[in-house]
C-alpha cells in the first residue's frame, strides 16, 4: 500500500503559461513590431519563476508512506522516517484525542514552521522525539499511517516519553 499526497498543485503554472502562449501567438500574429520584446521577456521571467516555485513545492513537501519491503517508511521532501521507528500507540492516543505534540517539535521535511494550508500531524518517535508531519487531510494519513503500521512487525514496540515522562 503506498499513500502519496502532493506538496504542491500545478494549477498556479497553467494560466501563467497561457498568458506566455498567448503573448507569442499575438506576437507571432502582428504585422510589424508586435509584442515588445520586454513584455515576453518579462512574461518569460514570471513563467519561470512559477515553474521554479511549483516543483521546489512539490518537491520538498510531498508525503508519503511506503508500507510495502524492508525500506517501509513516511517520507516528507528528502527526510525519512522508517515505519519501525513509529509509535503506533501514540498515534492512536492521537486519533483519540488524548495524545498531541510536544511544544516546539520538529517539522518533518524542514522548515521552522509547518507550511500555509497544512496541519502538523504528530509523530513520536520510538526514541522518544516528537516530530510534525505537514499533512492537508490528516484524517487520511492517519489511517494510512495505522494500515502501514499494522503491517510493519515492530509498529508498536517503543513506549519511550517525550521531555523525560
Amino acid at each position: 500500500m503506498t499513500y502519496v499526497e502532493p506538496g504542491g498543485s500545478w494549477r498556479p503554472f497553467w494560466p501563467v503559461a497561457g498568458v506566455v502562449g498567448l503573448l507569442v501567438v499575438v506576437d507571432l500574429l502582428l504585422p510589424g513590431r508586435g509584442v515588445p520584446s520586454l513584455v515576453l521577456a518579462l512574461a518569460g521571467c514570471a513563467l519561470g519563476a512559477v515553474l521554479g516555485h511549483t516543483l521546489m513545492v512539490r518537491r520538498a513537501w510531498t508525503v508519503r508512506v511506503d508500507a510495502e519491503g524492508a525500506d517501509a517508511g513516511l517520507t516528507v521532501g528528502r527526510e525519512r522516517v522508517p515505519l519501525a521507528d513509529v509509535d503506533a500507540a501514540h498515534l492512536r492516543a492521537v486519533t483519540a484525542g488524548t495524545a498531541g505534540a510536544d511544544a516546539g517539535a520538529a517539522v518533518l521535511g524542514g522548515g521552522g514552521s509547518l507550511p500555509r494550508g497544512r496541519a502538523g500531524l504528530p509523530l513520536r518517535l520510538i526514541d522518544g522525539r516528537t516530530v510534525l508531519v505537514p499533512t492537508r487531510d490528516p484524517a487520511a494519513l492517519t489511517t494510512a499511517l495505522l494500515a502501514a503500521l499494522r503491517d510493519t512487525p515492530d509498529g508498536s514496540r517503543g513506549r519511550k516519553g517525550t521531555l523525560g515522562s
